[in-house]
């Protein structure tokens, strides 16, 4: 059947790209691997097909990138992606945040990224070209294979973003939304004519964070193979020691850009979640630390072994691990085993068994390079397989089956590098920088590995058939334990660089030391006793724990701070690595100060209750309700909520919240926004606004609001016929007739002598709560009513009139009803100096890169 509408030329393209991708990267990889292990005659003519088949995988790429993109951008709601990603209302600029929202279009970014690296080190690394790229196109092979889309027997093989909606199977869940065909029938050739629009972009992912965020942190993770690639190409050429000279500014590129794509997304956190913070060591979150942490333990060994011949071992196993757990975070992430724990992870769609391929194949790929010999490659590639195809067949079977292959091959790789890789038998001077230096990797290797066990304990839930939780509070169970060791790392942080490697003169040491710990310790102390850090929630063990961990990280601040011109003379130019560890102690320092001294502003001292249910995370009495225009107290500042706008083309309301100091002339308005996310349960979803000074911020959200329905109010007036002074019940308290008075002579147009008039004073009070006052009037002539007033007491959601009047009795008009109530109710944090973050995370950025930039001119004046 030939369908109508449908534009098949662009899937058709990016089939046949996909397919040249596949093939030209293994191709690749299988030339580049024949380089290494050719003549030098036969060296040349590997090199060349290498380069012409990653070539060809680069020009695949960019051509797949270009056809899903257009299908993104025209709707071509044929394909699936396009439907289940954009939507007719979507902005252009969110455009590419649908290319990525998916697992395949997160792929193909990675993929890209890694095509941009290999271009770069075919033109630089050209003595390292040949063992390095075979392992980035051997990686890039494997990419390919998530996005092929393939069924071998029973066994899906990837997930192709070029698939048709019809051939999907999903034209049904696309019937329940935008299509009025029977799916139960044969498709229809006009299918495309009744689907009248996309699932749309996730509401949660349109913001621009969304576009700027994901490249930058595929890079990260693209840049992490590079300094592997480096490692394992030093075992596979036994050049054992060259390898780290090359590897040392890709480990700080990779260091710079991974550190920073996880960072972009605790600033999107902050900017565009309502959990109150930009870090809440989601699983997802976790896993790409991970390896950022591993990263910089193994830059820290490198540096060590440049220097003085000690750590190469550890410099090996740290960068394998850096990867390879990258990897394992791209499983937790696709396989959809933290569905249940994490907002980041995407649902399973099937490739499971893929992924622990993936994650298996790149765990034994370190022991196939530490190898002694081709035989020895060969035995493990077959081990390799047979491994592969018993966990694909015993993992249900056996409870941890695929953990024990993955740790026999980490064991297998350290016993074979042990082997290979020679150790300095000279004993480290405890004075030395490297001993220290050494301390510090493997503390914060350690931190990396207590992080990854939390985070999976899903994993092995699944793995072993268990039910084990993580504890009642999850964050403090993170930050009990993490807080000791930013104490243990910023107190190394601070000293390491002010000793010399081999041994240091204990006299000049004190001395240059003095300094930066007196100002540290002035500083720490005003800290302390003027700011104050009383975070009592878990306790005062706890909060000692913290007032150590603030006075090392101010130590590690100011003692870098001042090593640039102690140590380095003021030459930014050689001070990269002060900068960075400035940086990183800045940066923990502002998350000290503004997780502990986070103040809530929002206390609720306007009477109305709104409840949240029990499962909610909020609590009533930590969320100011606001009623449409009544200003009211918070804190220091009277707040109104002014009005509000709707999205011209979804159901996204903008709010307008005026706030007025007390105690100045400061005045300010937040516009923080609310939606009910319509593609998930999470029910209502919040975007942060935020008021930004240099020593605070004031962070607000949207926890619940209400509307008047735009068919208006239906509930009639109840009335209620009493005496002066007696009361009339109503569900949040009771309303007092306290006066009643005729008049002959009002001010209201129309009133003649023949007509009565008549005045009565009010008041509602709440139980236990605020009281109201309010008038009304009412007109008669000869018993006919000609005009009345109604009052709305809004906080009470209660509206009055005057029915009927006579010598001491009146009757009461009373109406309870939430459409006379438009209000807003505001959950407002005070985060103190959490600019110190955000500034720490740029000195540590540019200190990476600068000192990166250092070692690739000492390459060139080497080379040169």
């Amino acid at each position: 059947m030939e369908y109508v509408g449908e534009h098949l030329l662009p899937g058709q393209i990016g089939h046949f790209f996909i397919l040249v991708s596949l093939i030209a990267s293994l191709t690749a990889a299988f030339a580049y691997f024949k380089a290494v292990q050719a003549t030098p005659d036969a060296k040349a003519g590997w090199l060349k097909l290498a380069r012409i088949s990653f070539f060809t995988e680069v020009f695949a790429v960019l051509v797949i990138f270009a056809a899903l993109l257009h299908i993104l951008y025209y709707h071509l709601f044929e394909y699936k992606y396009a439907w289940q990603h954009t939507s007719l209302s979507l902005e252009f600029k969110y455009i590419m945040s649908a290319f990525w929202e998916g697992q395949e279009g997160s792929t193909l970014l990675w993929t890209f990224w890694h095509c941009v690296l290999g271009v770069i080190i075919i033109r630089r690394e050209k003595q390292w070209e040949a063992p390095v790229m075979s392992v980035v196109s051997f990686a890039q092979f494997f990419l390919a294979t998530m996005i092929i889309g393939i069924y071998v027997f029973d066994v899906k093989i990837g997930s192709n973003p070029f698939i048709l909606l019809r051939d999907s199977g999903v034209l049904d869940e696309a019937a329940g939304m935008h299509v009025n065909f029977d799916v139960t029938q044969p498709i229809r050739a006009d299918y495309l004519t009744m689907i009248t629009d996309g699932n749309d972009l996730n509401p949660l992912l349109q913001n621009y964070w969304m576009v700027i965020h994901p490249p930058i942190l595929f890079l990260g993770f693209a840049s992490t193979l590079i300094p592997f690639a480096f490692a394992m190409a030093g075992l596979w050429t036994r050049d054992i020691k060259g390898w780290v000279t090359r590897a040392i500014p890709w480990t700080l590129f990779s260091v710079a850009f991974l550190g920073l794509g996880i960072m972009m997304g605790a600033k999107w956190a902050y900017e565009s979640l309502n959990f109150g913070g930009y870090w809440a060591w989601d699983p997802v979150e976790n896993a790409s630390l991970v390896p950022w942490m591993i990263m910089v333990s193994g830059l820290h060994t490198m540096l060590i072994f440049k220097h003085s011949g000690y750590s190469l071992r550890s410099s090996f196993l740290f960068l394998a691990l850096s990867f390879i757990f990258i990897v394992y975070s791209t499983f937790l992430t696709k396989s959809g085993v933290l569905g249940d724990s994490s907002v980041h992870a995407f649902a399973d769609i099937g490739m499971n068994g893929q992924l622990f391929l993936f994650l298996i194949v790149f765990v034994w790929l370190p022991p196939f390079f530490a190898a002694q010999t081709n035989k020895h490659r060969l035995i493990i590639t077959g081990v390799t397989l047979i491994l592969s195809l018993a966990t694909y067949f015993l993992a249900e079977k056996i409870p941890g089956f695929p953990l024990y292959v993955i740790l026999a091959g980490i064991a297998t790789y350290i016993v074979l590098m042990n082997k290979l890789v020679p150790s300095v038998k000279k004993e480290e001077s405890v004075s030395s920088r490297e001993f220290w230096m050494f301390i510090g990797s493997l503390v914060f290797f350690l931190a990396a590995m207590i992080i990854i066990f939390q985070t999976s304990l899903p994993v092995f839930n699944k793995l072993f058939n268990s039910n084990k939780a993580p504890g009642e509070n999850d964050e403090f169970n993170y930050n009990k334990i993490q807080v000791l060791i930013a104490f243990v790392i910023g107190i190394l942080t601070a000293i390491t660089q002010y000793l010399k490697y081999k041994s240091t003169d204990t006299k000049s040491f004190l001395n240059k030391m003095l300094v930066p710990t007196i100002i540290s310790a002035v500083v720490a102390t005003f800290i302390l006793i003027v700011v104050k850090i009383n975070y009592d929630v878990h306790g005062m063990g706890f909060l000692i724990n913290i007032w150590l961990a603030l006075v090392a990280t101010v130590y590690a601040t100011i003692a870098n701070a001042a090593y640039i011109w102690v140590g380095l003379k003021g030459k930014l130019k050689n001070s990269g690595g002060s900068v960075a560890h400035f940086g990183f102690g800045l940066m923990l320092v502002g998350m000290i100060l503004s997780s502990s001294k986070k103040e809530i502003l929002s206390w609720n001292t306007s009477g109305i209750a709104v409840p949240f249910g029990e499962d909610s995370k909020e609590k009533t009495g930590e969320n100011l309700t606001l009623v449409k225009g009544v200003p009211m107290q918070m804190n220091d500042y009277m707040v109104t909520y002014v009005g509000d706008s709707a999205h011209p083309k979804k159901e996204q309301t903008y709010f307008k919240v005026h706030f007025k100091s007390k105690t100045s002339n400061e005045e300010f308005t937040l516009l923080p926004d609310a939606f009910v996310n319509y593609k998930g349960n999470e029910g209502l979803m919040a975007n942060p606004s935020s008021k930004h000074y240099w020593n605070h911020d004031v962070f607000t959200y949207v926890s619940s609001f209400y509307k008047p329905t735009a068919e208006g109010d239906t509930i009639s007036f109840k009335p209620n016929s009493i005496n002066i002074n007696d009361t009339i019940f109503y569900s949040k308290g009771f309303i007092t007739i306290e006066k009643l008075a005729a008049k002959d002579n009002l001010p209201v147009a129309g009133f003649s002598k023949s007509d009565t008039g008549y005045t009565a004073s009010v008041k509602v009070q709440e139980l236990n709560g605020s009281s109201y006052s309010s008038d009304l009037l009412l007109i008669r002539n000869a018993g006919k009513t000609l005009y009345q007033t109604q009052d709305t007491i809004m906080a009470q959601s209660l509206v009055l009139r005057l029915e009927d009047a006579g010598a001491n009795s009146v009757t009461i008009g009373v109406k309870e009803s939430n459409d006379v109530l438009e209000y807003l109710t505001l959950k407002a944090y005070k985060f103190p100096y959490i600019n110190l973050v955000w500034a720490g995370v740029i000195f540590l950025v540019i200190g990476s890169v600068v000192a990166m930039v250092r070692r690739v001119r000492l390459l060139k004046l080497k080379a040169a």
